[in-house]
C-alpha cells in the first residue's frame, strides 16, 4: 500500500499532504472545542466557520512558505519539525485573532488547546510515517558513521539521506557537550565508541566532516580509525565548498597528502605577484604535473598573457580547456595561449618569446621517470640537457626578465641518467646566471617527489589496492622526500621572485618517508588490512621487486652542506660548486657529438667525468644499446675535446 504512494509524483504527494493538513486542522479545532466544553457536542455559528476557513488558509500558506511541502517525508528531520512548530503557532494566533475580531463564539482558551491538538495531528503522523518507511524501505545499503557533528557533519547527513548508496547511522564527535544528543535524528557518540558502533551497525565506511580542524588533530583521528576494518573517506575541503568548486555530498578518499604533508605556510603574495602579475609568462611542459599546477597558480596572479608550451597535444588541450574555463568564470583579463612545440627547437622558442614579449619563463619540461630515461639514455639527455640549454639561450636572446629551472633531488650525487641530466642542466643554467651584463636572471629550484604527480607511487599504489593487491615496493628501506603539488608550485614561483642570478634554491621537504610505510598507510585508509607474517589473515600483501636500474635507496637535496637562508622560511639557497664557462661549453659540444652518433659509452664517460654530475656503476641500461650489443659490436666514437668556441 505504501509503495505506490512513495513512488507517486511530487505534485500528487503535495496535494495529499495539503488535503490531510486541511482535515487535520479542522479536526484539531473540533477536539480543542470539545475538550474545553467537556462534551462532544458543539454548536459553531457561521462566523465560527469563517474563522476556521481563515485559520486553515493562513496555516496552509504558512506551511508552504516555511517549505514544509518541499521536505521529503522519509527524510524529515529537526528542520521540518521546526517548520511545523512555527506554522502551528501562526495558525493558533490566526484563530485567536480572527475569533476576537469577528466576535465569534469560540472560547478564548480554545486556540491554546488547538495548538496542542494540531501538533499531534500534523506532526506525529509525519514522524510515524517517516519511521515506518525507513524501516520497511531502507535507503542505502552501506552503513556509515560521520565523524564530526558540526555544521559540516550536519550538512553531510542531510545530503546523504536521499542517497541510494549510503545510510548514516550515527555521528562521532569528541565534544563532550554533544555526546548523548541527537542531531538530524542521529545519535552523537564519542570517538572512543567507534569500535562498538562498527560492530553493532556493521559499518563499512567512516566519513570525515571535520571542518577547519588543524592537521595534527585530523591526523590523530585518522590514526585512531585506521585500526578498524572500515574505509576512511572525507568531504571536500572547506575552501572548495565555500567557493562553490565542490558539493558537500562529494565523498572523496582521504589523500595521503593529509598524512605526510606539513601544515601549509601561506604564500607571500608579494613574491607570488612579482614575476607574474600584469606580465607575459611562459611555462614549458605546461601539461605535466608540475607545469599544469604552475599554470593554475600563475593564473591566480592575473598575468596579461599566459603561454602554455607543451609537446604533448592531449595534455596541452586539457590544461588549456581548464584554464579557459577559469578565465571565463572569474572574468579574468588574462589571455591563455596554447602552443605546441619541443624545447629542443631553439628557433621556435626564440620566436615565441620575442613575438609575445615574454618576461618570465618557468622551465618545467623534462623527462623525469628514472627507469624510462635509463632505458632511453640519448633522448633523456637531449630533452633534459639540450632542451634546457636551448630554452635558456632563447630566453637570453629574447631578453626575458626571469628564467626559472625546475630541478629535482635526483640531481644530487645521481646514480641514474635522469638525475645526471638534471644536474647538468643545473650547471648550464648556473653558468648562464653568473654571467655579467645580461638582462635575464637565471635560477634553479630543486625539490623531491610531489604526491600524486604522473609517475608517482601514490596513484600506482591506489590502482594496485583497487585491484586487490599485491602492492609492489622496490625495497623495504627505500625512502623519499615528498611534497604536495600546490605547495611545490607556490614555492617555485616565490623562489623565482627572490633570485638575483645563478642561485640554486632548495625547497624544505620535511622528513623523508619510507615507501613501505606509505604503502601500509594507503592500504589501511582504503579499509583493508596488510597481509604479513605477523598478520597472515590480512587482505592485501606488500611485495618487494628490487631496486630498478639507477635507483637509490635514499635521495638527497644538497651536494654539500654550504647553504644560506632566504626571506622565505621554506626556501634555502644551496652554494653548490660551479664549472667554468669554458668547461661547460666544451662539455656541451662533446656531449652533442656523442648523442648524435649514439655513442652511449662516450655519453656515460662525459657525465661521469664531470664534477658532481654522475656516479653510476658503469653499466649502460639503454634498451637500443643493449639490443645492438646483442647482435653486433659497434666501435665507440673517439670523442675529441673541442675548444670553447666550437
Amino acid at each position: 500500500m505504501l509503495r505506490p504512494l512513495l513512488e507517486a509524483k511530487r505534485t500528487t504527494k503535495r496535494l495529499i499532504s495539503v488535503a490531510y493538513d486541511t482535515l487535520a486542522l479542522c479536526l484539531s479545532l473540533y477536539i480543542a472545542w470539545a475538550l474545553r466544553l467537556g462534551e462532544p457536542a458543539i454548536a459553531p455559528s457561521q462566523i465560527d466557520f469563517i474563522c476556521l476557513t481563515i485559520t486553515v488558509m493562513v496555516s496552509l500558506v504558512a506551511f508552504i512558505r516555511l517549505g514544509l511541502y518541499r521536505a521529503i517525508l522519509r527524510y524529515m528531520a529537526q528542520d521540518a519539525a521546526f517548520s511545523i512548530a512555527i506554522g502551528l503557532i501562526i495558525s493558533s494566533l490566526t484563530l485567536a485573532a480572527s475569533s476576537f475580531i469577528l466576535k465569534a463564539s469560540i472560547p478564548r482558551s480554545v486556540p491554546v488547546i488547538y495548538l496542542l491538538t494540531a501538533s499531534f495531528l500534523i506532526g506525529l503522523p509525519r514522524l510515524m510515517v517517516r519511521n515506518v518507511v525507513q524501516v520497511l524501505f531502507p535507503i542505502g545499503d552501506t552503513k556509515v558513521l560521520i565523524y564530526g557533528a558540526g555544521s559540516a557533519g550536519r550538512m553531510l547527513a542531510d545530503s546523504l539521506r536521499p542517497s541510494q548508496e549510503f545510510q548514516p547511522v550515527a555521528f562521532l564527535d569528541d565534544d563532550p557537550r554533544l555526546k548523548g544528543n541527537k542531531i538530524r535524528g542521529l545519535p552523537v557518540h564519542s570517538g572512543q565508541d567507534i569500535g562498538a558502533l562498527i560492530k553493532k551497525h556493521r559499518c563499512e565506511k567512516v566519513f570525515l566532516a571535520l571542518g577547519a580542524v588543524d592537521r595534527a588533530t585530523k591526523l590523530a583521528i585518522i590514526r585512531q580509525l585506521e585500526q578498524y576494518p572500515v574505509q576512511i573517506q572525507t568531504i571536500p575541503p572547506l575552501e572548495e565548498l565555500t567557493k562553490g568548486d565542490a558539493d558537500i555530498g562529494e565523498i572523496r578518499d582521504v589523500k595521503i597528502e593529509d598524512l605526510l604533508g606539513r601544515d601549509p605556510v601561506m604564500p607571500d603574495q608579494a613574491l607570488m605577484k612579482a614575476n607574474n602579475t600584469n606580465k607575459v609568462v611562459m611555462v614549458t611542459g605546461a601539461g605535466g604535473s608540475i607545469g599544469s599546477e604552475l599554470c593554475r597558480q600563475i593564473l591566480q596572479q592575473q598575468p596579461t598573457t599566459l603561454i602554455l608550451f607543451e609537446l604533448n597535444e592531449f595534455n596541452l588541450y586539457n590544461i588549456e580547456q581548464e584554464l579557459q574555463k577559469k578565465v571565463t568564470s572569474k572574468k579574468l583579463d588574462t589571455r591563455v595561449v596554447p602552443l605546441l612545440g619541443s624545447v629542443q627547437d631553439q628557433k621556435r622558442l626564440e620566436t615565441i618569446m620575442k613575438h609575445f614579449g615574454v618576461q618570465t619563463v618557468y622551465h618545467a619540461a623534462a623527462y623525469k621517470h628514472v627507469p624510462l630515461v635509463e632505458h632511453n639514455m640519448i633522448e633523456g639527455i637531449r630533452n633534459n640537457v639540450f632542451g634546457t640549454y636551448y630554452c635558456a639561450l632563447a630566453a637570453q636572446t629574447a631578453k626575458v626578465d626571469t628564467f626559472v629551472l625546475i630541478s629535482t633531488d635526483k640531481a644530487v650525487r645521481s646514480t641514474n641518467i635522469m638525475g645526471a641530466s638534471k644536474r647538468l642542466a643545473e650547471l648550464i643554467v648556473q653558468n648562464l646566471g653568473k654571467k655579467t651584463g645580461q638582462h635575464t636572471r637565471f635560477c634553479m629550484v630543486r625539490f623531491g617527489n610531489v604526491l600524486g604527480s604522473s609517475g608517482s607511487v601514490v596513484p600506482h599504489f591506489r590502482q594496485q589496492i583497487a585491484q586487490g593487491g599485491p602492492v609492489t615496493v622496490t625495497h623495504p628501506e627505500v625512502t623519499r622526500y615528498f611534497m604536495t603539488i600546490p605547495e611545490a608550485a607556490q614555492l617555485v614561483i616565490q623562489a623565482g621572485a627572490i633570485a638575483k642570478g645563478g642561485e640554486t634554491y632548495v625547497l624544505e621537504m620535511g622528513e623523508p618517508v619510507k615507501i613501505v610505510d606509505l604503502a601500509k598507510e594507503m592500504i589501511k585508509l582504503s579499509g583493508f588490512s596488510v597481509k604479513s607474517s605477523e598478520n597472515p589473515g590480512g587482505e592485501i600483501e606488500i611485495t618487494f621487486s628490487g631496486l630498478r636500474p639507477g635507483e637509490k635507496l635514499y635521495e638527497e637535496l644538497l651536494i654539500n652542506e654550504n647553504v644560506v637562508g632566504t626571506k622565505h622560511p621554506r626556501i634555502t639557497e644551496a652554494l653548490d660548486p660551479a664549472l667554468d664557462a669554458e668547461v661547460i661549453d666544451s662539455l656541451i659540444a662533446m656531449l652533442d657529438r656523442a648523442c648524435k652518433a649514439f655513442d652511449y659509452s662516450s655519453v656515460q664517460e662525459l657525465l661521469t667525468n664531470t664534477l658532481t654530475v654522475y656516479a653510476g656503476n658503469g653499466h649502460i641500461n639503454d634498451l637500443l644499446h643493449t639490443e645492438k650489443q646483442a647482435h653486433t659490436k659497434v666501435p665507440a666514437l673517439q670523442v675529441v675535446p673541442t675548444t670553447p668556441s666550437a
